[in-house]
């Protein structure tokens, strides 16, 4: 067995289901009785997720319902960059931005995990947004998905192209 084994590791996210957990998150604003008559809504506003509401505490709430939608939808909340509620006239407003890619920073901190923490003979390779992890040994890739998923890092990682 010569050949050599690899898979990227990626930080995607599927925007469909991000789009369908704020669908229900509307719906369930929009029907619960505590978001009654303090204008709670949640909507797109170009890659971002706004969320508004009269209070800081019911935008907060807003925010934790739409973390809720996103969970059960599968979706890592790493993926989520959330600023501080900010008061806008008589509402409070808080962007979500939703994060894809792995930064340079990021796929950096990532291979020298790999290189310190992982097993001999593993190689990794930077293109783009994603890092490329090849060896001769599936078994060793394996170890590798292993580390990077008990590893403490502030991205969601998905792993890909397991060849």
């Amino acid at each position: 067995m010569a050949s050599e084994s690899s898979f990227d590791v990626v930080s995607k996210v599927d925007r469909q289901e991000v789009d369908n957990a704020l669908n229900q998150a509307s719906k369930e604003i929009s029907q619960r009785y505590d978001f009654k008559n303090v204008g709670a809504s949640i909507s797109w506003s170009g890659d971002s997720v706004v969320m508004v509401a009269n209070s800081e505490e019911r935008v907060k709430a807003v925010l934790d319902v739409f973390q809720t939608r996103l969970v059960k939808r599968g979706i890592s909340l790493k993926a989520l960059e959330t600023g501080d509620p900010k008061a806008s006239g008589k509402e409070y407003r808080l962007e979500s931005a939703i994060k894809e890619g792995l930064s340079g920073e990021n796929a950096k901190k990532i291979a020298k995990i790999v290189r310190d923490e992982g097993p001999k003979g593993v190689k990794t390779q930077i293109t783009g947004d994603e890092l490329r992890v090849s060896s001769k040994s599936r078994d060793d890739l394996q170890t590798v998905i292993t580390l990077l998923k008990e590893s403490d890092l502030d991205v969601a990682l998905q792993f890909v192209n397991y060849r």
